[in-house]
């Protein structure tokens, strides 16, 4: 747990990593199902073999929607949180392509930290999705949450 009255203290920190999450063929397929978006180069392993990916990748959004898992993992929650809720992004961008087989992992750095009054907390962090063995990171976000603590 994190103090309220720390949080000054971590901006510009790096305040987590997350551990490995694999991203399988059978989670990029449950995905597709479930969003709909069964683009080749996602479901189609012999279609995709021939594209400049050489194999099938995640979905961009799957790799976000991971997002939150990583950040039970890394982030502490503040002291005395009832709740919290995803509050968006202020920016995002999808930087390499995640191979179905790949792990990934979150890193956290708090950017900013905004006391809203009644309880309620705004963070800001930056969230870099690393590749494990990958030269750049599959997104790096500035990801927006709101924290309420007992008043």
């Amino acid at each position: 747990m994190t103090k309220p009255s720390d949080l000054p203290s971590l901006i510009g920190q790096e305040v987590g990593v997350s551990r490995w999450i694999e991203v399988d063929q059978a989670r990029i397929d449950a995905f597709a199902r479930i969003t709909e978006d069964e683009q080749f180069i996602h479901v189609d392993p012999e279609a995709a073999k021939h594209t400049p990916f050489g194999g099938t990748i995640a979905h961009g959004f799957l790799t976000l929607s991971l997002a939150s898992a990583m950040s039970y993992d890394a982030v502490a929650p503040l002291d005395g949180v009832v709740m919290g809720v995803n509050y968006g992004f202020d920016k995002l961008r999808f930087l390499a392509p995640v191979p179905a087989g790949s792990k990934v992992r979150g890193r956290f750095k708090l950017l900013s930290a905004e006391d809203k009054g009644g309880g309620r907390w705004l963070l800001k962090h930056e969230l870099t999705v690393e590749i494990e063995g990958g030269d750049k990171p599959a997104l790096i976000a500035e990801w927006l949450g709101m924290q309420m603590v007992k008043a």
